[in-house]
């Protein structure tokens, strides 16, 4: 279903943020982001005015992970920053996102190394986005989301959203192995 139509408006300002996951060939990923900000407008910064539609942000972050989510390499770039010379000089810091995993933590652990004046806002924001899109990548490469009669082990996806609740319509349809009975829905003996 679309959002309802929107009243009289004009554009202000465009943020993009745009993920793409690569496997390498020797056996670990590349997840690169980028964010972007964009005004439709001359800016007129403290540093210099940005001219309509050039980014005021144009920010990279790569991180490099093994097939279990650890960080092994993290590198980011700045390519247009509001001050220049001082906001593009933090890029070093966010290998301190090496050693964290994506799929136990992470958040909490970006926070804690770069969280404030230890990093920058736009790349420490970007990298909060980076575990699910890092599942989303590995989801039928890495990660078996079938949940057909022959697995043993639970699929990932399970109970790590509210359509994919175990004990909820969409599960008892797709994964029926693995659907939870509420206490009014077990059989009583």
């Amino acid at each position: 279903m679309p959002l309802a139509p929107p009243s009289r408006r004009s554009l202000k300002h465009t943020r993009s943020i745009q993920i793409e996951a690569y496997a390498r060939e020797d056996g670990l990923w590349d997840i690169d982001a980028q964010i972007t900000d964009v005004k439709p407008r001359e800016v007129r910064l403290e540093s210099g005015a940005r001219p309509a539609g050039s980014p005021v942000h144009d920010l990279r972050l790569r991180l490099t992970i093994d097939t279990e989510f650890n960080v092994v390499d993290a590198q980011s770039a700045s390519d247009a920053v509001p001050y220049p010379g001082y906001c593009d000089t933090i890029g070093p810091a966010y290998r301190r996102l090496v050693g964290l995993n994506l799929a136990r933590g992470f958040r909490h652990g970006v926070k804690e190394r770069l969280g404030g004046i230890q990093g920058c806002t736009h790349l420490t924001e970007l990298a909060q986005v980076l575990p699910t899109a890092a599942i989303q990548a590995f989801a039928g490469e890495v990660i078996d989301t079938r949940g057909a009669g022959q697995h043993s082990e639970k699929p990932f996806q399970l109970d790590r959203c509210h359509a994919l609740r175990t004990d909820g319509p969409a599960v008892a349809r797709y994964y029926p192995r693995w659907v939870v009975k509420t206490p009014a829905e077990a059989p009583s003996n």
